[in-house]
């Protein structure tokens, strides 16, 4: 589906076009040419390719989708893929933008992402002076806004993480907990894929050798950089939170498990000890010198009270009780 297709010149806003007239902009060199598409169809892809003349290897990842994100050239074009990713309720949705540059075009193609990127070409065309820079200033406000979407979705999985830990230490730790953790740990990978393949591909927009076509924007590819750098760091911080509390929360069950496995070992000391002593008198001997004393039964009886009775103390000044 078609979102926009609109020129620009000199930094300004030429005119929105429909798509039969884009090869009448893109022959003026001084214009160039904006078309965002939402999931489109196999034939609006090869009407984008006649029209800006796109590499077929390009093309072909785009229609497939579910690429790793990354940034190719073709001769004195680039093709960028980046993944977007989105909270939904409680799980996290992925989805794929793919970026055609070229040197008076970009085309950008959105699939299973609902947020698009209206706010950026208002941004982009508030901006003349920026914007003066072609399409290459407008790659990178694409890619400059997909890594900000990145830190809203991860404070999310921070906040998910300190609610975690406030179950862990309210006495509830349970097998309920090790899931959550081991779902919020997974919601970080799927967030690292995302982000950690940025790394090695925006660093060829600003160091070493910079494809012509960014030449004069290294500063602003480096921002971007910067961005994903940290956003990587976060998760892997993250990531090694979410580890430390699965072992203690498996530490506090196994301190909870000890602690009942003492109660049951004190209340079977307890036992023990009448069990003992009745045990003994229920052997029938005949030659029991209590069993013509009248005191004998009392005496035994309180005998055990008293047992049982310094060993209830000693359990509950040990905390076993």
């Amino acid at each position: 589906m078609l979102i926009n297709c609109v020129a620009y010149q000199e930094g300004r806003k030429l005119a929105d076009i429909q798509p039969q007239e884009i090869h009448e902009y893109v022959r003026r060199p001084e214009c160039f040419i904006w078309v965002a598409l939402f999931e489109p169809t196999p034939e609006e892809l090869e009407t984008m390719q006649r029209e800006f003349g796109l590499h077929e290897l390009a093309v072909e990842d785009a229609q497939h989708g579910h690429q790793r994100p990354k940034i190719e050239e073709y001769g004195d074009s680039l093709f960028v893929v980046l993944n977007t990713v989105e909270l939904a309720g409680d799980e996290l949705k992925v989805g794929e933008v793919d970026i055609f540059v070229g040197r008076n075009y970009v085309l950008s193609v959105r699939s299973r992402t609902e947020r698009g990127f209206a706010e950026v070409r208002a941004r982009s065309e508030r901006e003349p002076d920026l914007l003066r820079h072609g399409s290459a200033y407008v790659l990178y406000a694409i890619m400059d806004t997909v890594v900000d979407r990145y830190f809203p979705v991860f404070d999310g999985l921070e906040a998910e993480l300190e609610e975690v830990e406030k179950r862990i230490f309210s006495g509830r730790s349970n097998r309920a907990i090790i899931e959550s953790l081991y779902v919020l740990k997974q919601k970080l990978m799927t967030l690292k894929h995302a982000t950690a393949p940025l790394l090695e591909a925006t660093s060829k927009l600003y160091g070493g050798r910079v494809p012509q076509l960014c030449a004069g924007l290294q500063e602003y590819f480096r921002d971007v950089y910067d961005h994903v750098a940290r956003v990587n760091q976060s998760i892997d911080i993250l990531r090694e939170m979410v580890t430390t509390a699965i072992s203690v929360n498996l530490s506090l069950l196994t301190i909870q498990e000890n602690e009942v496995t003492k109660r049951l070992a004190g209340y079977a000391a307890l036992v023990a000890v009448p069990t003992m002593i009745a045990g003994v008198y229920g052997m029938n001997f005949e030659n029991m010198p209590e069993l013509n004393w009248s005191l004998g039964y009392p005496l035994t009886v309180a005998i055990m009270v008293a047992i049982d009775g310094y060993l209830f103390y000693r359990f509950r000044k040990a905390k076993w009780l």
